[in-house]
C-alpha cells in the first residue's frame, strides 16, 4: 500500500454494503489498535460493539437519527474507562484518585488515540468509518443503553461497514496554515482570507449558505450547524454526565 496515497486520499463513509466485518478481523484490529500510545500504559479506555439490528435502532435517536448508524454493519462506542483501572487499584490494596478532572483527560486522550488508530486500520484493511460527533451530546441515553457503570463515559463512536459506492473527499485548509514554526504565528486578515478561500469556493459550500438562507460559510457554522444556543446546551449534559459518573470537574 502507498501510504502517502492513502492519508491524501482516505475518505469519511458514511453508505455501507451488506457485507459483513468478520467477528476475527474485527477483533485483530482492535488488538492492533490496542498498540497505540496511552498514558502510563493504563490503556483507559474500553470499546463497545453493536452489530444486531435491535442495539443499532436503540442507538439511532441518541445520534439523531443518522442514516449509518443502522445502515453499517458495525458501531463501535469508544469509552474513557477509569472502572477497570481503579477496580484493579483497589483488589491490590492501592487507593485510586481518579475521580477528578485531569484524570477524565487523560481518559478522554487514550481513548481518542485508540480510536484513531482502530479507524486507520480499518480503512486500511478495505473499511469505511465514520465518527459520530453526537455521541458527546446525547451520553446520558447512549450510556443507558449500552449500560456503562461509573467511571465509565462515552467520548466518540465510529460506524463500520464495507463501502458501498465511492465516498466525497472532504476539504482540508492547506498545511502552510495548521505549521507553526517554533512560536505560534497569529494570522493577519490577508491570511484568513486566503485559507478559506478554497473552502468558501466550493461548490457544497456554496450550496450549504444557499440553503441555509445565509451570507457566508461561517454564518452555516455559527448560527446553524454549531450555534452558541446548542453548544451551551450539549456541555451543560456533557458536564453533568461526567460529574454523575464520578469525575469532579473544578
Amino acid at each position: 500500500m502507498d501510504y502517502k496515497q492513502y492519508f491524501a486520499n482516505r475518505r469519511t463513509v458514511r453508505k455501507y454494503s451488506n457485507r459483513e466485518v468478520p467477528d476475527d478481523l474485527l477483533r485483530e484490529m482492535i488488538d492492533a489498535a490496542c498498540h497505540a500510545p496511552t498514558t502510563g500504559n493504563m490503556q483507559l479506555y474500553s470499546v463497545v460493539i453493536t452489530r444486531s439490528e435491535k442495539g443499532k435502532r436503540a442507538l439511532a435517536p441518541a445520534h439523531f437519527n443518522q442514516p449509518s448508524v443502522e445502515g453499517c454493519n458495525v458501531v463501535m462506542t469508544f469509552c474513557a474507562d477509569f472502572n477497570r483501572f481503579e477496580q484493579w487499584c483497589r483488589m491490590r490494596d492501592a487507593v485510586p484518585g481518579y475521580g477528578n478532572f485531569q484524570s477524565f483527560v487523560t481518559a478522554l486522550l487514550d481513548t481518542a488515540l485508540f480510536a484513531q488508530q482502530f479507524c486507520t486500520i480499518a480503512e486500511m484493511h478495505g473499511l469505511g468509518c465514520c465518527y459520530l460527533g453526537t455521541t458527546t451530546y446525547n451520553a446520558p441515553q447512549i450510556a443507558e443503553v449500552l449500560e456503562l457503570p461509573d467511571r465509565v463515559v462515552p467520548v466518540t463512536a465510529i460506524t463500520v461497514g464495507y463501502p458501498d459506492g465511492d465516498a466525497p473527499m472532504s476539504d482540508r485548509l492547506p498545511v502552510g496554515c495548521i505549521m507553526h514554526e517554533e512560536r505560534y504565528n497569529c494570522y493577519s486578515e490577508e491570511d484568513i482570507n486566503r485559507i478559506y478561500a478554497e473552502k468558501e469556493e466550493r461548490e457544497d459550500s456554496r450550496r450549504f449558505v444557499a440553503e441555509n438562507n445565509k451570507s457566508t460559510l461561517a454564518q452555516v457554522f455559527t448560527d446553524i450547524r454549531y450555534n452558541r444556543e446548542n453548544n451551551e446546551f450539549f456541555s451543560k449534559v456533557y458536564k453533568e454526565f461526567i460529574e454523575s459518573r464520578g469525575f469532579s470537574f473544578p
